[in-house]
């Protein structure tokens, strides 16, 4: 943990916290089956918009441009969902997390990277296995290694969403989130943070 991380909450730390930290939305991911649904749709989403995008530039497919932002809406707001349901996990600075926030983010991050290592090593052999059949692989090369770096950017984003556990019933109105605005450091908002009912 760097000293950054230990200074005080500024008034983005303060925002960013109420906003991944609203109710509203709390029945979109209530249960571990909604959030995999969540999840598994965002995953189509972004397979379908990094499709169309490779269409629009190197396929130069004009209507594939306008397919790419039609699905940016449900994109991001599936982003919201998956976002809210991990109550700004990967979104929020380390100094806005408590203890087991922290915990579970390191959790996130070196099970992100185990993903991708068998990832990579597929990608790597399935190359291997198209070249040794003497297939031409170079027209491949881009959009491979584009669509690589999208999963590799938002993998923790899917694993996180998949990770959380349900929270219990409580109600709306006890969440302890209105106080988060005068709080100015880390213990502050570890504070905020406990009022909420702790997840098993």
């Amino acid at each position: 943990m760097t000293a950054a991380d230990e200074r005080p909450l500024t008034s983005y730390d303060r925002r960013m916290y109420r906003l991944m930290n609203r109710r509203e939305g709390d029945a979109l991911h209530a249960t571990a089956a909604r959030r995999r649904a969540v999840v598994v749709g965002h995953v189509a989403l972004t397979a379908v918009a990094v499709a169309a995008w490779l269409f629009s530039v190197v396929g130069e497919q004009r209507w594939a441009t306008f397919a790419m932002l039609g699905l940016l809406l449900p994109w991001c707001v599936a982003t919201g969902v998956i976002n809210s349901s991990t109550r700004g996990l990967l979104e929020l600075r380390v100094r806005a997390l408590d203890e087991r926030q922290r915990a579970e983010r390191v959790q996130v991050a070196a099970r992100s990277r185990s993903v991708m290592l068998w990832l990579l090593l597929a990608v790597a052999v399935g190359a291997g296995a198209l070249t040794l059949k003497g297939a031409d692989t170079e027209g491949y090369l881009f959009p491979v290694l584009f669509s690589v770096f999208v999963v590799h950017w938002l993998m923790p984003l899917w694993v996180a969403g998949l990770s959380v556990r349900d929270e219990p019933h409580f109600d709306e109105g006890v969440d302890g989130l209105d106080d988060l605005g005068d709080l100015g450091d880390l213990g502050g908002a570890a504070e905020a943070a406990d009022a909420r009912p702790p997840r098993p």
